[in-house]
């Protein structure tokens, strides 16, 4: 007498899904509903540690949308994130033909290996003032997911 168990989202499954990530006041960050599904290795770091909590013990099939406060998402903006960065560090990370204006998202090496990205606020000629905060940080945002397959 066995009884089949659903399939259900954990820590570490391997999982085929559409979703979409919104503002509240409209407009999608991301959307895979309108293409080819997204494939998530939980744990991978593909995803926010928030989202990622979010899909937990959802079963195959499963279509739910989870609105997320800025705590519970991507996080409160952080001051300290705000940092002025020399023109020369800027030169070395960057084509010298490159022209920046403000709002321009750049990304910089990090010491340790890999990368991070900025938004640039402000420029004069010793330097800018560069926002590290994730683009979402401090926004509540809309997370519709669709699980379609666990492996």
């Amino acid at each position: 007498n066995s009884v089949m168990t659903a399939t259900t989202v954990k820590n570490d499954s391997f999982l085929t899904l559409h979703y979409r990530i919104a503002l509240p006041e409209g407009g999608d960050v991301v959307n895979t509903f309108v293409d080819k599904p997204a494939t998530l290795l939980m744990g991978g770091g593909q995803f926010a540690p928030s989202l990622e909590n979010a899909l937990l013990g959802l079963a195959e099939g499963d279509q739910k949308t989870f609105s997320l406060d800025p705590e519970s998402a991507f996080g409160l903006r952080n001051p300290d994130l705000i940092q002025r960065v020399s023109l020369k560090t800027l030169r070395d990370n960057s084509d010298s033909e490159e022209v920046y204006v403000p709002g321009d998202m750049v990304e910089f090496n990090a010491p340790q290996g890999g990368t991070y990205a900025g938004i640039l606020q402000s420029m004069d000629e010793e330097g800018a003032w560069f926002d590290f905060n994730h683009p979402l940080a401090g926004k509540t945002i809309i997370f519709e997911v669709k699980v379609i397959s666990i492996l």
